[in-house]
């Protein structure tokens, strides 16, 4: 071997030993601020506080190793995969990090141990939390693809039980006649908990790209269109979606009031455009909790989203587009214009959800 070989294996030898021991750092700093939450230890909080001070300055000298292995010697192929990632998850353990921090913060304010609901669930999702964290870590420090797959699997367990307590502390809020201190503390650290996953799932992806090369793919986005019957406006732009944007998007309509059949109008008019709707149907409204959660964006067709359902879930958003009216018989204008309506604000809001470049 060479000596700038040896000088190569060397450094990177020392970027991974640095990961690695601010990944541990981190895991420390999170254990110590979910266990001054659990206990209402206050020395412990402000511990773990401080100790964010050397996980900033540990992410500065990796981030200054990194760009000084990339200056000296002009990496390509996995080497460069490597790096790229290092750095990245630099940033990402500086954040769960932070979290940490946080969540020690509020334990400080909250004052107290938590008890019976909150207790039991605090007690669950931290320890889930922890675990999709450490599974990410051991994956990243040791670039095992099947590891990280499996760490984001269990990220996203962790993101569908947050919904239920998300929806739990709000309705406790309200019976308590508003957002109480106590329940706004404990929204922020469920938060918190919520965003470790999200960042361990993004370290996982990090591991994967290092052992193959793969990125990370596009997000899918689902998409609910609601309207009063189910017979045209939903229909239709689910069909205009589906046909325009399959493969960034999965598209569902439903009706407050569902109808017998389509809407004879509007199956011809969209048969003339080549729309097959001969296997679609007006679908009832699913208005649970569990099936809204499903969604990232809920579309009023005019029909107020929030009328229709209710409560929208903690992550999802809703938009109510006005101004949709189903034409009357025969009128070929006010179908073309209804068409041209719908396709345009689904095309911006497809470009609002992945950006120009995936059109």
């Amino acid at each position: 071997m060479s000596h700038l070989e040896e000088r190569l294996e060397h450094d990177l030898t020392e970027i991974r030993d640095h990961i690695a021991s601010m990944g541990s750092e981190v895991e420390q700093s999170l254990e110590g601020a979910f266990n001054a939450l659990k206990t209402a230890n206050d020395k412990l909080a402000f511990k773990t506080i401080l100790s964010d001070l050397p996980i900033n300055r540990h992410m500065r000298k990796i981030d200054r190793l990194c760009h000084a292995f990339i200056a000296i010697h002009l990496p390509s192929a996995g080497h460069l995969r490597l790096i790229s990632s290092v750095i990245r998850a630099n940033i990402i353990l500086e954040r769960i990090g932070d979290y940490a921090v946080t969540i020690a913060r509020e334990a400080v304010q909250l004052g107290i141990e938590p008890e019976g609901y909150m207790a039991d669930e605090l007690k669950k999702v931290s320890a889930e939390a922890m675990a999709v964290l450490s599974e990410a870590i051991s994956a990243f420090n040791s670039s095992n693809a099947e590891r990280a797959r499996h760490a984001i699997t269990m990220a996203r367990q962790v993101e569908h039980e947050m919904d239920g307590i998300y929806a739990s502390l709000l309705e406790k809020g309200d019976s308590d006649g508003g957002c109480g201190r106590d329940t706004m503390i404990y929204l922020i650290i469920f938060s918190q908990l919520k965003r470790v996953a999200d960042q361990a799932k993004n370290l996982a992806e990090e591991a994967i790209f290092i052992e193959t090369g793969e990125t990370k793919a596009p997000k899918t986005y689902r998409i609910l269109f609601v309207d009063e019957d189910n017979s045209c406006l939903g229909p239709m732009a689910g069909s205009i979606a589906q046909k325009a944007f399959h493969e960034q998007g999965q598209f569902t309509t439903g009706g407050v009031h569902p109808a017998d059949s389509l809407d004879s109008d509007m199956v011809a008019f969209m048969q003339g455009r080549s729309f097959d709707l001969t296997e679609v149907t007006p679908r009832s409204l699913d208005t649970s909790r569990e099936a809204l959660s499903e969604y990232h964006v809920i579309v009023g067709l005019n029909q107020k989203v929030q009328k229709a359902v209710g409560k929208i879930p903690f992550r999802t958003s809703a938009l109510n587009w006005k101004k949709l009216e189903q034409p009357a018989d025969g009128d070929a204008q006010a179908w073309e214009n209804l068409y041209r309506n719908l396709a345009l604000q689904i095309r911006e809001l497809m470009t609002l959800l992945r950006g120009d470049e995936n059109q």
